[in-house]
């Protein structure tokens, strides 16, 4: 008896093993186990850096000239007519967080060839033009800005110059004119901000709008000109207002 219970053991120990053996031959392996990649998000632009680049656009200039001895204006009816700008720039930025610190100077030539003011009649009944005509622009001016990723909204604060070609008074019934100089430079501060947009790792492309407040200047006749000698001309409420669009290169 104890032999047939051995023996009966021992075969459904046999056909238990054989059944397994044949269960893991049928039965498909379980599937792969595939590990997400973590999601890494695309790094944040950074403004710091040298860039170079140009820009063009359109200039506006208005004030008033007038005489000490007749207290006559002469200002032009027509000094918010838009010119052509055109030139270049060049600075540096330094980021901190989202906030960006820069410098900035640009240079700009100005189409501005037909700045005379309105005729005015002297008592004596002579006809009487001022001319004065702005050929170029300069600025130097700090950027403030904040950095939202690859756009950056800013605003600049700086100084500016502007270079007078012949400011000059004319007789407009003889043609008659007196040019003080080919080369007077008026300096004033400027105050301006733009957005600028990084469409590449480096370059960028902006909007900018200025605003160049110009200081007085005076401009004295010779004693020895008929009917206008000793007569001092000075300009008052002089500013350049210019809208810009440039692109840069940036060296990161």
């Amino acid at each position: 008896m104890r032999n047939f219970l051995l023996a009966t053991s021992a075969a459904i120990a046999l056909v238990s093993t054989s059944l397994n053996a044949h269960a893991a031959d049928v039965l498909p392996p379980p599937p792969p186990v595939y590990k997400v990649p973590a999601y890494l998000p695309p790094p944040v632009y950074n403004w710091t850096g040298f860039y170079l680049g140009g820009n063009l656009g359109a200039g506006w200039n208005s004030g008033n000239v007038s005489d000490s001895l007749f207290g006559l204006s002469y200002t032009a009816s027509n000094t918010n007519t838009a010119v052509f700008l055109g030139g270049g720039q060049i600075g540096g930025n330094y980021q901190i967080g989202s906030w960006v610190l820069g410098v900035e100077a640009d240079f700009d030539w100005a189409a501005n060839n037909q700045n005379s003011g309105d005729t005015r009649l002297l008592p004596n009944g002579t006809p009487i033009q001022v001319s004065s005509n702005d050929r170029w622009i300069t600025t130097l001016a700090g950027r403030f800005g904040y950095a939202a990723d690859n756009w950056l909204f800013y605003g600049k604060a700086g100084a500016g110059w502007v270079g007078n070609s012949n400011f000059s008074v004319t007789n407009v019934t003889t043609g008659t004119s007196v040019a003080f100089s080919n080369s007077n430079t008026n300096s004033g501060w400027l105050a301006g901000g733009g957005i600028e947009w990084a469409f590449a790792h480096n370059w960028t492309a902006k909007l900018e709008y200025d605003y160049l407040g110009l200081n007085n200047v005076s401009y004295t006749l010779p004693a020895t000109i008929p009917g206008l000698g000793a007569d001092t001309f000075s300009t008052s409420g002089r500013n350049v207002q210019m809208l810009t669009v440039g692109i840069n290169y940036l060296f990161h």
